[in-house]
């Protein structure tokens, strides 16, 4: 069995839950066909048990910064905790450092102290929870600093769902425009995750146009993923694209499983399980 990376996985426990800290009501649960037993949350070593099973050797972890938090309805999940996380289980997770663009130069600071101080990998953002787009001038500052850091950033492309019926979203994320970000910022590696749907095309378009440009295909159900993207990853996109499963939105028993019925050649399996994170993130850095 290939050994997997999960590079975009959430904090999903009874606390993080019970704390109002995921986002989700129960209808988007009932939507996404979450298993019912998962609904209150799931600690950490039973969730370890599911990544045993799955195959997955490390899953990435999230900071979430979830919209300006002034605004109600807003979350999000410390840095402190994800670090206290990964500190336990330092063999099997990694964090990604959350950006939010209201909080100014100290937004900058708390990146820059994830990654030298608590070990982050990466960064990690949602357009839609602040109504601005990948290109838009606030988030300039904090591509310039995942630069200076070398590490990647990753931002959900595509549309978004009614994660709460409290807080209604648009849809800000156009793959299209990761296309000046990508020219603006040629040494930055960039991840479009949860595939660009419905703008899949899109997003495909914009991987294969620059070479610093990636595509997460995380949140939907492999055996539902649009045939372009399987097509793309399978041949001329080898490389460029990289497992995830926004967990708790997909189960990781069931995403490897899928994804391994597919018949993929076992070339385009390894780099999209293992190979191009190992790479990306640098994982077999000494």
């Amino acid at each position: 069995m290939v050994q997997a990376i999960d590079i975009i996985c959430n904090l999903f426990t009874p606390t993080e839950v019970e704390n109002d800290q995921t986002g989700l009501d129960d209808t988007f649960k009932a939507q996404v066909r979450m298993a019912r037993a998962d609904w209150g949350g799931v600690e950490m070593d039973d969730y370890i048990r599911r990544m045993d099973e799955a195959g997955i050797e490390r899953s990435f972890l999230a900071a979430v910064r979830c919209g300006d938090m002034n605004i109600k309805g807003s979350y999000e999940i410390s840095y402190e905790r994800v670090a206290e996380v990964c500190a336990k289980y330092p063999d099997r997770f990694s964090g990604l450092a959350g950006l939010d663009p209201t909080r100014g130069m100290q937004g900058l600071r708390d990146l820059d102290m994830a990654v030298k101080d608590y070990g982050f990998i990466g960064a990690h953002f949602y357009p839609h929870w602040f109504g601005l787009a990948p290109d838009h001038a606030k988030w300039y500052p904090y591509y310039a600093k995942c630069c200076e850091l070398d590490i990647p950033v990753m931002l959900q492309v595509g549309h978004n769902l009614v994660y709460s019926r409290e807080r209604r979203l648009p849809s800000v994320g156009r793959p299209i425009a990761l296309d000046q970000v990508a020219i603006d910022f040629p040494d930055l590696a960039i991840i479009g995750i949860h595939i660009g749907v419905p703008w899949t095309d899109e997003m495909i378009s914009m991987a294969w146009k620059h070479a610093n440009i990636y595509i997460g295909v995380d949140a939907y159900a492999p055996k539902h993923w649009p045939p372009q993207i399987v097509h793309y990853l399978n041949t001329y996109g080898r490389g460029k694209v990289l497992f995830g499963t926004d967990w708790p939105v997909i189960d990781p028993i069931r995403g490897v499983s899928e994804i391994a019925a597919m018949g993929l050649r076992p070339e385009s399996h390894e780099a999209l399980m293992r190979d191009t994170a190992v790479s990306l993130f640098k994982l077999d850095a000494g």
